[in-house]
């Protein structure tokens, strides 16, 4: 049977998103990183899970940073888990690969934040190979109260309705890792 994975931000956000569809979707069975019933596998974040690299190239090991190396603008950006969060994103990524999962719906909060929190998960679980092959829906609210939440799961928007707030938050992602990355550098030269 064919599920869809809930992504929620934090773990107290998808208890109440459970405890919010269980009256109309079944009791959900909890395991040890996630919620499940018939319809729905519930997981959740706990904020990034994944940040920027500095690719291997631009990297600098030792000696001192200099104005000759900069600016530092990678021909893309590749993913790595944030050292802390490794243990809860294997997890999710498990929950994003199975074969019974079909759907992903993004329960991120409403915001650029989440909605980046979000999309790099995806993308560090599709890995080199590309895009994942499901769907993608987002769960919007401004209310956690039970009834907000099930009229939030009537209304998902599609993936098409978020690609603009997606843009953004990467955009706003890439553009903070390449003024730090180079302002940092260039300070130091300076210094």
């Amino acid at each position: 049977m064919s599920k869809s994975l809930i992504i929620a931000e934090k773990p107290s956000v998808a208890q109440d998103i459970v405890r919010a569809l269980t009256p109309v979707s079944g009791k959900f069975d909890k395991q040890a990183d996630h919620f499940e019933n018939d319809t729905y596998v519930v997981t959740s974040a706990v904020g990034h899970l994944v940040e920027i690299k500095a690719p291997d190239e631009y990297e600098v090991k030792r000696g001192k940073w200099s104005f000759a190396h900069l600016p530092v603008v990678p021909p893309h950006f590749d993913l790595a888990p944030i050292d802390k969060a490794k243990t809860r994103l294997n997890a999710v990524v498990k929950q994003v690969k199975r074969k019974d999962v079909s759907r992903l719906i993004n329960a991120c909060d409403a915001g650029r934040e989440g909605e980046l929190i979000f999309r790099l998960i995806v993308q560090y679980a599709a890995g080199a190979k590309g895009p994942l092959d499901k769907p993608v829906q987002r769960l919007w609210l401004q209310s956690m109260t039970p009834q907000a939440i099930r009229d939030g799961f009537a209304q998902l928007r599609s993936d098409a309705q978020m690609a603009g707030l997606a843009d953004a938050a990467r955009s706003r992602s890439e553009a903070d890792w390449l003024v730090g990355i180079n302002g940092t550098r260039a300070m130091t030269a300076f210094n």
